[in-house]
């Protein structure tokens, strides 16, 4: 296991540290581990715990919200979760579990005393995922809810993927990226150049790949394959059929989320927007935010339409 602030006592670890980093000690069937968080800005009636994506990403790239969400008020939290960046990074396959995380967030939730009265969760990518199975166990806790960039279905997800973004993609590199899946090959630098040039730059970041932002750099430099792997598979093209989220699917539940929800969708997305909107449309108190220029990340292909949207959505929830 590697422990990043192993030079914390065990008394202090739970204690406020400075620039409001505080470890949360997180239990687990696999033993106690320690998760990182980092509380921004002082709301008492608004705290937006924020979930990152991958699984196995780290927080970092969702530091675009620093250039609006403090302007606004907003108080919100990083977080890395457990086996990601400042967190703890055991290595135990058990962990990696979608009900453990779901576990896992509602522990940091208590740890940070959120409440129904200013709790909302946000999530994006893997996050959104989540969020919405935390909404289904825990809803009671929530003041408001956001999915951002996400489906509600793995399969639905997967049948995007292969009947509108492939067909998209240069039928030889197509075939090129597919075939290094299909050999395991996945680590080779001409894998990633293939991705990057036909996939990466048009669905997920729509800027030149040397113009990304840093933080987007250095979380993806952080990513934890062994969690990637198992839950979603080696593939960037949909999940695998043999990774643990290859079936999951919430579609069927959503009805049942009766709290403020915002859905952010966008136009180049890796995930359809359509279907984004119909899970809005599905959600009592859902409303849906297009970013017709945005992609996967699109807090920074689609900023200001990305933030406007979600700020206007945290300020006109109700008490």
């Amino acid at each position: 296991m590697r422990a990043i602030h192993d030079y914390l006592d065990a008394a202090g670890r739970e204690d406020a540290l400075s620039g409001g980093v505080r470890m949360i000690n997180v239990r687990t069937k696999a033993g106690a581990f320690w998760v990182w968080t980092k509380r921004v800005g002082n709301n008492p009636r608004l705290k937006v715990l924020l979930l990152h994506g991958g699984p196995g990403l780290t927080h970092e790239y969702l530091e675009a919200c620093d250039s609006y969400l403090p302007a606004a008020g907003v108080e919100y939290y990083y977080y890395d979760q457990l086996g990601s960046g400042r967190s703890d990074q055991p290595e135990e396959p058990s962990l990696w579990e979608l009900d453990r995380f779901v576990d896992e967030v509602e522990q940091v939730r208590e740890a940070l005393g959120l409440s129904r009265d200013n709790f909302v969760l946000y999530g994006q990518s893997w996050g959104g995922l989540l969020a919405m199975e935390y909404a289904l166990a825990y809803q009671s806790n929530l003041r408001g809810l956001v999915i951002s960039n996400m489906m509600s279905s793995a399969p639905a997800y997967n049948a995007y993927a292969k009947q509108v973004l492939m067909p998209e993609i240069d039928p030889a590199a197509l075939a090129a990226i597919l075939s290094f899946e299909e050999r395991g090959d996945t680590e080779d630098p001409r894998y990633r150049e293939l991705l990057i040039e036909h996939f990466y730059v048009h669905h997920v970041l729509r800027m030149p790949f040397s113009d990304w932002p840093e933080p987007v750099r250095r979380s993806s430099a952080l990513i934890n394959p062994a969690i990637y792997v198992s839950m979603q598979g080696p593939s960037e093209l949909g999940m695998s059929t043999d990774a643990k989220l290859a079936d999951w699917s919430c579609t069927e539940r959503l009805a049942t989320i009766d709290v403020p929800t915002l859905v952010i969708g966008a136009r180049h997305d890796t995930m359809d927007p359509a279907h984004m909107k119909m899970m809005a449309e599905v959600l009592p108190k859902g409303r849906f935010l297009f970013c017709p220029e945005g992609s996967h990340l699109a807090m920074y292909d689609d900023q200001r339409r990305y933030f406007d949207g979600l700020i206007e959505f945290l300020e006109t929830l109700p008490d």
